[in-house]
């Protein structure tokens, strides 16, 4: 057999490097890390936050506790790797990187439809108050919650079969902060037209369903905060959907910018240095931005959290021994 027609097989991939220099890695470390910690006290906080608020037990704030525990996981799945690499071993094995593929996809989707259900959600209170209590019940808040997993879950898993089914030779070099799939179908060394296909066509109806189910409601949303005649009442009916509005804005616009964007003239659009950046704003800054914006945005949080604040204050000092 002729030294050509060697084809090295791949049993697992390395990331490259985001910078050769030791010391931007070791500040590229401490940065990810401090986003880190932020993005779990953050996000936890939130959900404790909603937990022992009972003026927050209503079905906004249950999708909410559902968006955060969802940025936990998907901050954990991509960041943890991620700081490992920067300072330690940088490869992932095929059956790691197919895992942290199939929960990166997975989680992203999840949150797609989640955001779409909650957009519902300030539908139905705005547009059919009356009707309220009895449309958003407990029961059909968990099934939201549960098909929104479903969905995602199932969406992730075909992606992951048909790519992983692929074979991989020759480079093993990811030039990712984590095993995305187009990234990894560049290495493939098979035919990855259908591949191709699954993200265009059922990746874009995923994007596509759910962005147009926030903008339906949307639209009957302004349409009927319009014929509200005061002032103040439409500002009040609008202020309780603008959190909502700047998260779905940045969430899905990072998505469309990353995963739908035309490729460079040479058939790769990975490896530009804006698509990195990107990936990290994606990947590592969104999960910490979702209860930063729901916090200071959002009246009913900041008084929730003024009043566990009160009291962890007035606990402290009726405490024997602080007097």
């Amino acid at each position: 057999m002729s030294e050509d027609n060697i084809t090295t097989v791949v049993n697992a991939f390395v990331f490259v490097d985001l910078t050769s220099n030791p010391k931007l890695r070791i500040i590229l470390f401490l940065l990810f890390l401090l986003i880190y910690t932020a993005t779990l006290l953050g996000n936890l906080g939130m959900i404790a936050l909603i937990r022992c608020s009972p003026r927050l037990h209503t079905p906004m704030y249950f999708f909410l506790s559902s968006l955060s525990f969802l940025d936990v996981c998907f901050s954990t799945v991509v960041t943890s790797k991620t700081l490992v690499n920067l300072l330690a071993e940088k490869s992932i094995s095929l059956t790691g990187c197919a895992m942290q593929m199939y929960f990166v996809i997975g989680l992203a989707s999840t949150e797609c439809f989640l955001l779409a259900a909650m957009a519902y959600d300030r539908y139905v209170a705005i547009c059919k108050p009356l009707l309220y209590p009895s449309l958003m019940s407990p029961r059909i808040c968990i099934l939201l919650v549960i098909w929104s997993y479903t969905l995602g879950l199932l969406h992730s898993l075909v992606h992951t079969v048909f790519t992983f089914r692929l074979s991989f030779c020759g480079s093993n070099e990811i030039s990712h902060l984590y095993c995305d799939i187009s990234a990894l179908l560049l290495l493939s060394c098979s035919d990855t037209y259908v591949n191709e296909l699954l993200i265009f066509y059922v990746a874009g109806l995923v994007e596509t369903i759910t962005i147009l189910s926030v903008l339906v409601s949307y639209a009957y949303i302004l349409a009927n905060i319009v014929k509200i005649s005061s002032a103040t009442g439409r500002l009040k009916a609008f202020s309780t959907c603008t959190s909502h509005l700047t998260a779905v804005t940045i969430f899905h616009g990072a998505i469309l910018i990353l995963h739908f964007r035309p490729k460079s003239s040479n058939g790769s659009s990975i490896q530009d240095v804006s698509v990195k950046i990107l990936s990290v704003f994606y990947t590592i800054v969104i999960p910490l931005l979702n209860p930063l914006i729901y916090s200071l945005r959002n009246k009913e949080v900041k008084d929730a959290w003024s009043v566990i604040w009160r009291k962890l204050c007035l606990k402290k000092w009726l405490v024997p021994g602080n007097f």
